[in-house]
């Protein structure tokens, strides 16, 4: 019983990785998967180390959008209700309910395609023009098709979405083919009335769908239009930290050279103290020597001049 315990733990661990191996830049995916694959290899978790070398290295692009849904996982989880939503619309609604919420969805597809570019440039990488685009393709794909939807959802994805051909850009669904009108005869009053009440369920429905689906894809332009804010105010930091950084550099260096100077200065002065101090000893020594002989000669004249005897 433990060890199919562990085994569950080990494999709820070995998803922790790959999550993390696909939201490793590009540049840094092989050498940190043959890493991950060794330490597994290495602890016996053999199934583990195979299932970390079969992940495959993301586009810059694929791995921008799948570090979008991470760092932003509020707003992803609204852009897929909204895709659901704009999905149900296209089969259901009319022709002004699919404008409008094709609208937003490019509104909403444009902003989150630049955030997904300054999560990347703050990671260090920044993004090309046809990288940029290709997560705008990735979106609108995510938006238009429930298997492209779920593929972003998971976060592994390794090469860009394209969104069908056939989902529509702001028109109306296409006309579906004309039923056989049935005749008054066959069907009685009450399931005529059952029928018109049913009618006007679903469209109470739908208008209800279409409400919650603006009001998300409203909020969510609104906070994206409050993150790009918040991020312009963080450019702005981050250009005054570095000046300041430059600045404090050059006062350093600066520092660092009167420092290196006043130590020469010292040197130089410890040099000639030190010569001074012996040339003073030096004199000192004469002096006491001076002193002694000038008193051993003074004895010697007080000897010489004293009285004879």
């Amino acid at each position: 019983m433990q060890r199919k315990d562990a085994r569950g733990s080990g494999r709820h661990d070995v998803e922790g990785l790959v999550d993390e191996l696909y939201a490793t830049p590009p540049p840094d995916f092989v050498s940190r998967r043959e890493e991950l694959a060794a330490e597994a290899k290495a602890d016996g978790r053999v199934e583990d180390a195979h299932l970390i070398h079969a992940a495959r290295r993301p586009t810059l692009a694929a791995w921008a959008a799948n570090l979008l849904l991470r760092s932003q996982p509020a707003e992803s989880q609204r852009f897929l209700e909204l895709g659901r939503a704009l999905r149900e619309a296209y089969r259901t609604l009319d022709a002004q309910g699919i404008k409008e919420l094709s609208d937003q969805r490019s509104s909403i597809v444009s902003a989150l395609s630049r955030q997904a570019a300054v999560l990347a440039r703050e990671a260090g990488h920044r993004l090309s023009d046809v990288a940029q685009q290709d997560v705008a393709s990735t979106l609108r794909a995510v938006l238009a098709d429930q298997d492209a939807a779920d593929r972003w959802a998971a976060g592994r994805l390794e090469s860009a979405l394209t969104p069908p051909a056939d989902f529509p850009s702001g028109t109306a669904p296409p006309a579906s083919a004309p039923r056989k009108p049935a005749r008054a005869s066959t069907a009685p009053r009450s399931s005529q009335t059952r029928a018109k009440d049913e009618l006007a369920e679903r469209r109470r429905q739908r208008k209800k769908q279409l409400a919650q689906a603006r009001k998300g894809a409203t909020t969510a332009d609104q906070r994206l239009r409050g993150q790009r804010a918040e991020q312009a105010d963080a450019d702005a930091s981050l250009q005054q930290t570095r000046e300041r950084h430059d600045q404090t550099h050059q006062q350093v260096t600066a520092a660092e050279e009167q420092l290196r100077k006043a130590r020469a200065e010292f040197q130089r002065a410890e040099h000639e103290q030190q010569e001074a101090e012996k040339r003073s000893q030096a004199a000192a020594d004469a002096v006491t020597r001076a002193e002694q002989a000038a008193q051993e000669a003074a004895q010697e004249v007080e000897r010489l001049t004293g009285p004879a005897r």
